[in-house]
């Protein structure tokens, strides 16, 4: 199997995003020390599961477009909380709230970079 091991949003203004994040999810964000530009994220303790990433300015792939990414979901305590922050911050929503039942709920929302990302809030009781 292949796990996913590390992500990167893509922005057309990487400091804008690093923002919206921080808003959003609380991340630590910081400028990498190495060459070119580059942010850290890391989305919570060491000791807890999940992944970190990084933020980088949107690549521009063959054809000149700028290259889309995978659609990563952030586990988050209330789906509802969240959105809002993400609206408030400037995101958008992409698809309402949704039960996946059995496991929790489901909601797609836009950074504002124009990139989809999830939030699960974990309820085994939704239906």
């Amino acid at each position: 199997m292949g796990r996913v091991t590390h992500f990167e949003i893509h922005a057309d203004q990487p400091e804008r995003a690093v923002v919206f994040y921080r808003a959003v999810f609380g991340w630590e964000i910081n400028k990498w020390a190495g060459p070119g530009e580059y942010w850290l994220i890391k989305t919570g303790p060491d000791s807890a599961p999940g992944i970190n990433g990084g933020l980088l300015k949107r690549p521009v792939g063959i054809g000149g477009k700028g290259l889309n990414a995978f659609c990563c979901t952030v586990d988050v305590a209330q789906v509802d909380e969240s959105v809002s922050r993400a609206l408030a911050a400037g995101g958008a929503i992409a698809m309402a709230k949704m039960a996946v039942p059995g496991i929790g709920w489901l909601a797609y929302c836009l950074d504002t970079e124009g990139n989809t990302f999830g939030m699960m809030q974990r309820d085994p009781q939704a239906k």
